[in-house]
C-alpha cells in the first residue's frame, strides 16, 4: 500500500544522502524511482540532488506553482515508477502536499519527503507543516549539536558569524551560512535566555 513519508531534520543531518541510497536501492532492484527538487535551489547545479559526501544524481525540478499531482500522473503515463522521492521538501507549497497526498491515494505511487522541519528562528516551513499534519509516517534524520545532544534546531550566521534572529525565511547556503544545534545552544546562540 502506497503512502506519503515524511524524512526531516535540520542542516547537514545527510537527508540528501539517505534519498539518495533509497533511489539506488530501488534501482538496484529493477524499479524506477522519480526524483524531484526545488528548482531555485541550484547549490549542486541545476537539477541536480547532491550529498556533501559526495554523491549526486539528476531529477526533475519542482517550482511553487506546478502541481505536482499532475506531474507524477504524466510521469506514470511513461513507464512505471516505483516510488516519488522529493528532496528540499520544506519549498513544497501547502496545495503541493495536498496534491502528493492525492497521488498516493489515487495513483497508488509511494512518496518520500525529505527536507527540513524548521528554519533558523524555529517557525515551520509550510511544507513542512502540512507534511507533519498529512504523512502517513514521519522519520527523523538525526544530527548531534557541538555538545553532543541531538540537534533540532538550525542557527544562520551573518558574515562575521553572529546567530541572525531575523531576516526572509528562504535563504539558500550550507555550511557557511547555517549551523545546527540542539535547543539549548540555539536558544543561547539567538540570546534567548
Amino acid at each position: 500500500m502506497a503512502k506519503l513519508y515524511f524524512h526531516y531534520s535540520t542542516m547537514n543531518a545527510g537527508k540528501s544522502t539517505v534519498l539518495l541510497q533509497a533511489a539506488h536501492n530501488y534501482r538496484e532492484r529493477g524499479m524506477v524511482p522519480y526524483l524531484l527538487t526545488a528548482r531555485f535551489d541550484k547549490r549542486a547545479g541545476e537539477a541536480c540532488i547532491a550529498s556533501r559526501i559526495g554523491i549526486r544524481e539528476e531529477a526533475d525540478t519542482f517550482a511553487a506553482k506546478d502541481d505536482l499531482f499532475a506531474r507524477i500522473a504524466q510521469r506514470q503515463k511513461e513507464g512505471p515508477i516505483a516510488c516519488v522521492f522529493i528532496d528540499e521538501a520544506q519549498f513544497l507549497t501547502e496545495d503541493q502536499v495536498w496534491q502528493l497526498a492525492r497521488a498516493v491515494d489515487d495513483l497508488g505511487v509511494p512518496i518520500m519527503c525529505f527536507g527540513l522541519r524548521v528554519d533558523f528562528r524555529g517557525k515551520l516551513f509550510p511544507g513542512s507543516a502540512t507534511l507533519l499534519a498529512l504523512a502517513d509516517e514521519m522519520r527523523e534524520v538525526r544530527t548531534i549539536c557541538h555538545c553532543g545532544k541531538k540537534a533540532t534546531m538550525v542557527v544562520r550566521m551573518d558574515a562575521s558569524g553572529k546567530a541572525l534572529r531575523d531576516g526572509a525565511q528562504v535563504q539558500i547556503g550550507g555550511n557557511e551560512t547555517y549551523v545546527s544545534l540542539c535547543r539549548r545552544h540555539w536558544r543561547e546562540a539567538v540570546g534567548d535566555s
